[in-house]
């Protein structure tokens, strides 16, 4: 075990208060954290749980503190206080964003960023964990295993027919795609994606679904995103995010009928 990670392991028996899940049973954990920017609180001790295997949609109005939350699990942001325990036994809080992502976190950013001049294939391969070292040997050093890993990633994204098309001929939802699929490429058990569909044609909304419920048969997935349909379609458990605290959490039926959330957020 890396021996950063080691030291970060921390004693689970005090769980969040009204928080029924075990932390051991879960794959993220975050407890009473909290946030501020110059006076401004951007988180006020949050706690939220993520399962094992769940695909998490998180919505809620600009500022409500969704890009903070994941700028805490990323590592990019410390709390002022609470902790954020990953995978039943490592507190997040006291790693840096290298030592996290090693760990096997992956975040996929609004705007995709790929190597427009490479190929799609060469894209997911740059990606992979172990063989990015040497650029220009990359592709005579991809063992067996490699070669399949990344067809089988090409045929979840839905982009094995473009893998000799240059990423910058890809149309804005296969890029999105593209980034996914190099996340994938590090074997991430957990992969954070925000407004995935921003930007789509309604065709490309409904292949996005597809994808992140493909996804999530292997992985835990947390979706920040502002759009209701699709958020709908994913067909899975909300979470409503408002002055950096949890609002509402529940089924999509439940939150848009949740009066709260109504009046902050959605509107009648």
């Amino acid at each position: 075990m890396n021996k950063a990670i080691e030291h970060q392991q921390v004693d689970l028996k005090n769980a969040p208060n009204g928080q029924e899940s075990n932390p051991r049973d879960s794959i993220l954990y975050m407890d009473g954290v909290s946030v501020s920017f110059d006076g401004f609180k951007a988180l006020s001790e949050l706690s939220l749980v993520v399962e094992r295997g769940e695909m998490r949609a998180v919505i809620g109005p600009n500022g409500a503190g969704k890009t903070t939350m994941m700028d805490v699990i990323s590592g990019r942001t410390k709390p002022d206080q609470g902790r954020v325990i990953f995978s039943g036994k490592t507190d997040l809080t006291r790693l840096d964003e290298s030592t996290i992502a090693e760990l096997g976190i992956g975040r996929k950013f609004q705007k995709p960023t790929v190597f427009e001049k490479q190929t799609v294939y060469q894209n997911l391969a740059l990606a992979l964990k172990s063989d990015r070292k040497v650029f220009q040997k990359l592709f005579r050093h991809l063992t067996k295993t490699s070669k399949v890993h990344l067809q089988e990633i090409l045929d979840v994204i839905s982009l094995s027919d473009q893998r000799n098309l240059l990423a910058g001929g890809l149309s804005h939802g296969q890029k999105q795609w593209l980034e996914i699929g190099m996340l994938l490429a590090q074997d991430p058990e957990f992969l954070m994606v925000d407004e995935p569909v921003a930007g789509m044609t309604d065709l490309e909304t409904e292949q996005t679904v597809e994808l992140l419920r493909r996804i999530s048969i292997n992985r835990s997935i947390l979706v920040v995103e502002h759009d209701m349909e699709f958020v709908r379609a994913l067909n899975t458990k909300v979470t409503v995010l408002h002055e950096g605290s949890v609002l509402a959490e529940g089924s999509m039926d439940f939150v848009q009928n949740n009066d709260r959330v109504i009046d902050v957020y959605l509107g009648r």
